[in-house]
């Protein structure tokens, strides 16, 4: 399941699921100590491709009081700092962590946003891709997901890796709950607060599909239709899109059939079973405040 915001205001593949910008943190990190494993100095093109730096993930500190997108538990001097010079944009910067544990990955950027991710490189593995990456510092933690153990890993920096997870994963528990919904429910509309974004471009999806979006769902639901119609759509100040699996496994996307910029999926004679929900940032992978709405009257 990135964020962005202000300077620690939030949480998510940029083209990052879970990738999180954080909003309104508590500041636990502390950016000026020197970092525990290495300073890295790195420019646009650069060799070898990918640079690696052996470390212990781990630490004291929970990651969810950063945002409620992050997770795992982390140190509180940096484990590396990247410094970054930027090329022309056509290199995506993906930093990635892999491990035989369970391992999570938080970042401070150059805009000095927070970006976290857990599972997004494939298996129990972080990753978040940069696909225009700011020139500067980059503040990097791995954490170790279910406690404060530390565990060998293997950080990564490239403009070059393919092996980036390009559907998301409709095994995993949605990060923000499962609602049971029969044709009929009350309250319509059925609504859940969220954040949009991921590092998952959508676009992989189909040609309909947009946004970034995370690799966990944001949401399911479990619906036993009737005579009405499903209408699934999404409420935020950003642009956001949303994405849903339908009990028939088909992937269905909308961008802006909604209101303003505010996307919407009608089905008109909806199966029962399960639909999973990802909202989507349209331009990058920053999480925005956003709300979802089930309901078989209207959309958002």
């Amino acid at each position: 399941m990135l964020i962005e915001k202000n300077a620690l205001t939030s949480t998510s593949i940029w083209s990052l699921a879970a990738v999180a910008l954080i909003a309104s943190p508590v500041a636990a990190q502390d950016m000026s100590a020197e970092p525990t494993y290495e300073t890295v100095r790195l420019s646009a093109g650069f060799t070898p491709d990918p640079y690696t730096v052996e470390l212990s993930s781990g630490g004291s500190i929970d990651a969810e009081t950063l945002s409620s997108q992050c997770r795992g538990f982390i140190a509180n001097a940096p484990d590396v700092r990247l410094h970054y010079e930027s090329g022309s944009g056509v290199l995506p910067l993906i930093i990635k962590v892999e491990s035989d544990a369970d391992t999570t990955l938080v970042v401070n950027a150059p805009n000095g946003s927070w970006y976290c991710d857990d599972d997004t490189g494939g298996g129990l593995n972080p990753l978040m891709r940069f696909e225009d990456p700011d020139g500067g510092r980059y503040e990097i933690w791995v954490g170790t997901y279910s406690d404060s153990t530390l565990q060998d890993a293997t950080l990564s920096f490239s403009e070059l890796d393919s092996s980036t997870t390009s559907t998301p994963d409709t095994t995993l528990e949605p990060t923000y709950g499962t609602a049971n919904l029969s044709s009929g429910f009350t309250p319509d509309p059925h609504t859940v607060k969220l954040s949009s974004g991921g590092s998952i471009d959508a676009s992989n999806l189909g040609e309909s599909c947009r946004g970034y979006i995370a690799n966990a769902p944001d949401y399911r639901i479990n619906y036993d239709s009737g005579s009405l119609p499903l209408i699934i759509s999404a409420n935020a100040d950003a642009d956001v899109t949303l994405v849903v699996n339908d009990p028939g496994g088909n992937w269905v996307c909308d961008d802006d059939s909604g209101e303003d910029l505010n996307p919407s999926l009608r089905f008109e004679k909806p199966r029962s079973g399960q639909y999973d929900v990802w909202v989507g940032t349209y331009s990058d992978s920053s999480n925005e405040n956003a709300t979802l709405s089930v309901s078989e009257l209207y959309s958002e």
